[in-house]
């Protein structure tokens, strides 16, 4: 009975490792997800090499997770290489034990997406969209945005 119980929880263990799945988009699709979105929507743009980016990832989870009555969607988009598709940013994501919806951004021209997302966007990481549909309002963050800044940002987000 004791190695039963001992390989179910393994076995579920090994599962929750790896539940968080990786989702390939093209820029269409992001933006088509982004203009349906009902809710209040962060979308940060980020690499695994990206210093900036890893400094600012757990202080945007953290602000999201603390508002309650809210509901917030956050994405995390993955500008990461095609050959680290899927199982680098994958094992990445579960190392760094990311919570929010993480994709990866399938496309090489950043000539052709940066402009799609904001007009102001040459290709720099990390950046971050913000939009409330409801309410009009669309902010994009062309550079890192600090823990102060991004309570700034999520409120204007949720009150303007």
């Amino acid at each position: 009975m004791k190695k039963v119980f001992i390989t179910i929880s393994f076995i579920s263990i090994a599962f929750l490792g790896i539940s968080q799945s990786i989702k390939k988009v093209k820029i269409n699709d992001l933006l088509q997800e982004i203009n349906a979105s009902a809710e209040p929507t962060i979308i940060n743009f980020w690499a695994s090499w990206c210093k900036p980016c890893l400094e600012e990832i757990p202080w945007i989870e953290q602000n999201v997770d603390s508002i309650k009555n809210t509901p917030i969607k956050l994405i995390l988009v993955s500008l990461d290489i095609k050959a680290d598709y899927p199982n680098n940013i994958t094992a990445f994501v579960q190392k760094n034990k990311y919570r929010s919806e993480v994709v990866w951004l399938d496309e090489s021209n950043a000539n052709m997406y940066c402009p799609k997302i904001d007009r102001n966007w040459f290709g720099n990481l990390p950046v971050t969209l913000f939009i409330n549909r409801k309410k009009g309002y669309r902010k994009f963050y062309n550079q890192q945005i600090s823990a102060p800044q991004f309570k700034i940002a999520l409120h204007e987000l949720l009150n303007n």
